[in-house]
């Protein structure tokens, strides 16, 4: 719990607001003791000092207050209950006042108006924004432009592969958006307070190597190399892996790459993620993501900046999926196809069986503006070595590769689309894990499943300490 002793007036001059900052502390009551107040807490003072009349800022401004300061109280709470020290956190009300007012005007680019709000059962609320109001439309290029027809669809292509068609948590209430919107995931305060900065929202952490000693980022993945890719193909098992930390992660996903892993590195990727960091709770959701500078400056998750353009009404990038797979129970996988549009080069994606998410224009991009590269599927985690000992977050299913169907998580009916926008099998996969003995993978052929295989694990184990 805390106390806010003195709220200083953010209209005053200068000299004043030093001295405000200065009264202001965020006070901690003991828990041992319950009800016992630090008198810190309470300031005498003949100064007249109140916010702005503007109840909007008054009370956004006291809820970003009481969050930080319970934020802090739970901090507290986990060291010495007698450490006084640590007891006492200093507010800058100022600091936190152009913080505010930043993650505003970025919750303004991002949250478009709704012609229709969807309250789901997950806590999220789903916008029916116009679609040509959608955050693509604010990119220079896209300016006053309407959204594509939808493309050829590759040859070979079919909707018959034994996927079983997913829903997303919003939409089983019967409720959709009406013809001319598209669904989107609307960001909250919250979901920027949680994130390390506000210029960082809504993107990964800058790494430029394929393997676990850049920013605690581990795979397990099969992948192609040595030709022209134009797109890619697959079904991917939907799990739940226990994700430890809020500020690590766990997906599944397609990676189309081109240039090299430095600073031109260009990246579409597709697929399902759990990110306490992200979206506040461990749900596996539908995600995108792009970059076309090595993850540096270009790019974002989903629709959190100006770039993919987004065509369904039914699909909410960034919403949770339903069911999921269960340890020898039900099976369940999306299927995803990524290609490049042969008439225009935009790069499109489908969700499930004919379900035309959208596109990423071309122009986003430099080597992927001709093909790409190297194709990647598979898992991957962020480690932050919590103790200075491997994460316990999960990847896949949290079992190893070789427990097999029902157990562990699979990728099935790998394939690559080629020059001729054709549909074949991803041959000479090869396969690698970062770190085996913490998520390993195993591949293999048939006829039902086509080039698969089995992978993820459990991270920390006496194997992975």
């Amino acid at each position: 719990m805390c106390l806010i002793g003195l709220l200083g007036d953010v209209s005053v001059t200068s000299r004043r607001r030093t001295t405000i900052q200065n009264r202001i502390k965020c006070c901690l009551f003991d828990h041992s003791r319950r009800k016992q107040q630090d008198s810190r807490c309470f300031h005498h003072s003949s100064q007249q000092v109140s916010f702005k009349s503007d109840p909007m800022f008054s009370s956004s401004f006291l809820r970003l207050i009481l969050l930080l300061c319970l934020v802090s109280s739970s901090f507290s709470s986990t060291t010495s209950s007698s450490n006084s020290t640590a007891a006492d956190q200093t507010l800058r009300p100022q600091e936190e006042l152009q913080k505010l007012t930043l993650i505003r005007q970025e919750l303004d680019k991002i949250n478009k108006p709704a012609v229709k709000t969807i309250q789901s059962s997950d806590g999220d609320k789903i916008d029916c924004v116009s679609t040509h109001q959608q955050p693509a439309f604010d990119h220079p290029l896209l300016q006053g432009q309407k959204p594509l027809d939808p493309p050829e669809i590759p040859k070979g292509y079919s909707e018959d592969d034994g996927s079983y068609e997913n829903s997303q948590l919003w939409s089983l209430s019967g409720e959709s958006c009406p013809e001319g919107t598209i669904p989107i995931r609307r960001t909250t305060e919250q979901d920027m307070l949680r994130a390390s900065s506000v210029q960082r929202f809504g993107r990964k952490i800058r790494r430029v190597k394929r393997d676990s000693t850049n920013n605690g980022h581990e795979h397990a993945v099969g992948y192609v190399t040595g030709r022209q890719y134009y797109g890619a193909k697959a079904s991917i098992n939907v799990w739940s892996p226990r994700v430890t930390s809020q500020y690590e992660f766990s997906l599944s996903q397609i990676w189309v790459i081109a240039g090299s892993f430095t600073h031109d590195l260009n990246t579409i990727e597709a697929g399902w993620q759990i990110s306490p960091e992200l979206y506040g709770d461990t749900y596996p959701r539908f995600f995108t993501y792009w970059t076309s500078d090595a993850y540096r400056t270009t790019g974002c998750y989903n629709l959190l900046c100006s770039g993919f353009v987004q065509t369904n009404r039914r699909i909410a990038i960034g919403a949770a999926i339903s069911p999921r797979s269960s340890y020898k129970g039900g099976q369940f996988d999306i299927s995803l196809l990524i290609w490049k549009d042969p008439k225009h080069g935009h790069w499109w994606l489908q969700f499930g069986s004919g379900a035309l998410v959208g596109y990423w224009p071309a122009f986003l991009f430099t080597h992927l503006k001709q093909h790409g590269s190297m194709v990647q599927f598979g898992g991957e985690i962020v480690n932050n070595r919590p103790g200075g000992s491997h994460t316990t977050t999960q990847m896949g299913s949290g079992h190893f590769a070789g427990e097999g169907f029902g157990k562990a998580s699979y990728f099935r009916n790998l394939q690559i689309v080629d020059w001729d926008n054709t549909l074949i099998p991803a041959s000479n996969l090869k396969i690698l894990a970062d770190h085996p003995n913490c998520y390993d993978i195993r591949g293999g052929t048939n006829r039902v499943w086509g080039n698969y295989f089995y992978y993820g694990g459990p991270g920390k184990n006496p194997r992975c300490p």
